[in-house]
């Protein structure tokens, strides 16, 4: 792209795109509501970046003052705005003007913003810069490393008072997030699960945050971030006060179905708050834990033989695959038998619901798909350092990785779901009927 020499304070002027500027912007021409929501919240978060480090320029040039006491370097107003192509799409933002009024030309301070420089059209794809902001972010003497990756060198000078203020603001907006009114909202399917995360707390170095996760699935199949909140292991307590919390902000309808390990302290939680609640074991769970009670030589072959229950074409013969998976292994192996029949009714819930949905219902990968990108930044960052740096940071990761959750297939039939029709084996039994 063709540049237009300035100074380091101002913006290039507009200039027609190249070709290649021109076919990147037409990827995103057409988007979706949720690509929007997207861009939105990318657009704030760049803008406040920015914000942030006009304030801690002036704040290093503070001292500067006239005669009568006045600073010299300050914000006058701002510059025209312009648009920063990312893959999130075009996304508009401002720079505050800064002007130094020292009298002598060759002492004046120019501002030049790292995260925005002169020349910046373009940048990496947004799903990488906002796990890369939260990853490195978290340690303050690391930030600039991670903007490189998006702005090159010269994001080396930004400050560590840039990166507080920025920390701040994402755990105000975590604090909003989680207070935020759900009056009228209802999730038909929920996800239920914990992760622990090592995190350097302030009353003990090698303890252990428990984070309560739960994603739904709306009346139109979008899945949803619901709640992101540190508790006492997976307790029933914690997930009580989770729930309970959800229902006082107006999430009184209760799900159809929720899927989770059955080792959650969230199913006796659940059963208070929401009785009504149709119960789902994750079958990856449940599949890891009985092959732990089996020798590495037998796992392989049970492994195919657990998929042959829940991969089965009906109710009927998931039981009879069941029944031979027992008769197999009972005799040398009772624990893992044990392990499998113990929830063997909430194993089969999914074969009451569309057929279509069984795919979403038989586990909680829609959770789990999310946790290895929030485990694999959290190991990379060795602790956030605080309950509330840690909360924040999971929940900005999380909503950065929700983007790339897929509707349910088939959404249309969750209706059919909230009207409470009658399902076997998936199929819809009014069709039948008709």
């Amino acid at each position: 792209m063709n540049q237009v020499k300035t100074e380091r304070t101002a913006l290039p002027v507009d200039e027609p795109l190249d070709p290649e500027v021109i076919s990147f912007r037409a990827q995103f021409d057409e988007r979706s509501p949720l690509d929007e929501l997207v861009r939105e919240g990318a657009r704030k978060m760049l803008q406040a970046a920015i914000d942030a480090e006009v304030e801690d320029f002036l704040a290093q040039h503070g001292n500067r003052r006239d005669e009568r006491g006045r600073r010299l370097v300050v914000k006058n107003g701002s510059l025209p705005e312009r648009e920063i192509l990312t893959g999130a799409g075009a996304i508009p933002v401002t720079q505050g003007r800064v002007r130094d009024n020292t009298a002598d030309p060759d002492k004046r301070v120019t501002f030049s913003p790292s995260v925005l420089p002169a020349y910046l059209r373009k940048t990496q794809a947004i799903e990488e810069l906002i796990p890369w902001l939260y990853l490195k972010g978290i340690s303050t003497g690391d930030f600039a490393e991670a903007l490189q990756s998006l702005v090159g060198e010269r994001a080396k000078g930004l400050s560590a008072n840039v990166v507080v203020r920025l920390k701040e603001q994402w755990c105000v907006e975590y604090e909003h997030w989680s207070k935020r009114d759900l009056t009228g909202k209802q999730y038909v399917y929920v996800w239920a699960d914990g992760i622990y995360a090592k995190v350097r707390l302030e009353d003990d170095a090698n303890k252990k945050q428990c984070l309560l996760v739960l994603m739904g699935a709306t009346t139109d199949g979008q899945k949803e971030l619901i709640a992101v909140l540190d508790g006492y292991r997976e307790s029933e307590q914690s997930w009580s006060e989770l729930l309970l919390n959800l229902k006082q902000r107006g999430l009184t309808i209760g799900p159809k179905v929720a899927v989770g390990d059955g080792a959650l302290g969230f199913w006796a939680a659940l059963r208070k708050v929401h009785s009504e609640t149709r119960e789902q074991r994750c079958w990856v769970h449940k599949t890891a834990n009985i092959l732990n009670k089996m020798p590495k030589s037998v796992q392989p072959k049970a492994k195919g033989d657990i998929h042959e229950i829940w991969q089965a074409e009906t109710k009927e013969d998931a039981e009879i695959a069941f029944k031979a998976f027992n008769e197999k292994y009972g005799a040398k192996y009772a624990a893992a038998c044990d392990c499998l029949n113990k929830d063997r009714d909430v194993l089969l819930t999914f074969y009451d619901f569309p057929a279509e949905h069984w795919s979403h219902l038989r586990t909680t990968n829609p959770i789990e798909s999310t946790f290895a990108t929030i485990r694999l930044r959290h190991r990379r960052t060795k602790g956030s350092g605080t309950r509330r740096a840690s909360l924040a940071m999971m929940f900005k990761l999380a909503q950065s990785a929700s983007k790339k959750w897929r509707r349910l297939n088939c959404h249309e039939k969750i209706t059919l779901v909230i009207e409470g029709r009658s399902f076997k084996d998936g199929i819809m039994q009014d069709d039948i009927a008709a």
